[in-house]
């Protein structure tokens, strides 16, 4: 089984009982072999197996359950002002119906998280969904109602699942059930009625391919799920392939290529800090770090994230150190494996700037021995969104 090192820490040896989704029977009866991951226990791969669905994924349309996600609200007049005062992103500036993504900051210009942010709008009402990731979905859940709670309406959502439908033919199979699905575009969203269930679904994704992502209620959710599944297009997909796409894409996993000791500069992140929110904008800084991560903009990081490929058939995993040709240190791997789509060793890492040059060559150490790689552009394969 091919997968990054991002799934080696899922904590299988947890003692606190795990949760499950909404679709864990369906799991099960579809022959998944499970895992704990992120506090629930949740579907690494289906007996095809993970380099199946991935270039499954890549070909077609993969059903992946992204219900261990946290799905918060906000609500009020104040909630698009008051959310800036926690990230660096343009949210007053978003349009009804778009799709931001974004980071939680810390006072040292740390990423305590990274969200997607979606203004939606309905008949009834007009509100903020955001999606966080699964592990810091408390913490995220605490940092908003603490800083932000006197100033708008915070409630989870956990009476509701998270369905991702991606790859380029995602768009046929999801149109058979509401036609409106096609009209969406890259980073917007809209309230569809999928399988009788009325689902708020966005055009978006972490696996570089065009795709939706689907917030359903959890009661409705396996209905949904089966009806996608018979859907000719559609296989299922598991974290192993969910987490091979993502890096070929390079794409930051939380807690792995960015935590709280990386800033969003050195991340390669600072594009989704809109220029209203930057120094001289509108609405500059006011975010926890802002002076730091200003400070690296005009200034540039010493580190760098970059993107890797090894020149021979050795897999690179997380946590493998980085040297140069005289064995001298420059950074550690955050994200690796062997990409199933363009079938070499690929790897994101961490590394001195002056070593972060298009080209540079440095090594990888893997059981003791040096593993040559070449420093190159993100992502390994490029994505495809329709914009």
């Amino acid at each position: 089984m091919t997968t990054s090192s991002a799934l080696s820490n899922a904590d299988t040896a947890s003692v606190v009982p795990l949760r499950t989704t909404a679709l864990h029977a369906l799991h099960l009866e579809l022959g998944a072999k499970m895992i704990a991951f992120a506090g629930y226990e949740m579907p690494v791969a289906y007996p095809h197996g993970v380099i199946s669905e991935h270039r499954h994924c890549r070909a077609s349309a993969a059903l992946f359950d992204v219900s261990h996600m946290g799905q918060i609200r906000l609500v009020g007049d104040d909630a698009a002002r008051a959310l800036e005062s926690l990230v660096p992103a343009d949210v007053m500036g978003l349009a009804p119906a778009r799709q931001r993504y974004s980071y939680f900051t810390h006072a040292s210009g740390g990423l305590l998280d990274d969200l997607m942010i979606t203004r939606r709008q309905s008949d009834e009402a007009s509100d903020l969904l955001l999606v966080v990731n699964a592990a810091r979905k408390d913490a995220d859940l605490l940092h908003l109602v603490t800083n932000i709670g006197h100033r708008c309406s915070i409630q989870a959502l956990p009476e509701r699942a998270l369905l991702a439908l991606q790859g380029p033919k995602a768009v046929a199979a999801l149109a058979r059930l509401d036609a409106n699905a096609a009209q969406l575009r890259f980073m917007t969203g809209a309230f569809l009625t999928l399988a009788g269930s009325r689902c708020f679904v966005t055009r978006s994704g972490d696996t570089g391919e065009d795709g939706f992502e689907i917030s359903v209620p959890a009661s409705e959710a396996q209905t949904l799920a089966r009806a996608l599944l018979a859907q000719p297009e559609v296989q299922p997909a598991g974290l192993g392939a969910r987490d091979t796409l993502r890096l070929e894409a390079g794409l930051c996993l939380h807690g792995h290529d960015i935590h709280a000791t990386t800033t969003p500069v050195e991340a390669g992140l600072a594009w989704a800090i809109q220029k209203v929110r930057r120094g001289g904008g509108a609405r500059a800084g006011g975010y926890p770090g802002a002076s730091v991560i200003e400070a690296q903009l005009v200034n540039g990081a010493s580190n760098k994230r970059v993107g890797l490929l090894g020149l021979e058939r050795v897999p690179v995993r997380e946590g493998a150190e980085i040297v140069d040709s005289h064995g001298r240190r420059l950074g550690r791997v955050t994200s690796g494996t062997i990409g199933p789509s363009v079938n070499v060793p690929i790897a994101m890492a961490y590394l001195a700037a002056n070593h972060a040059l298009k080209g540079h060559e440095v090594f990888a150490i893997v059981r003791g021995k040096r593993q040559p790689m070449r420093v190159t552009p993100l992502p390994f394969t490029p994505h495809r969104y329709v914009r």
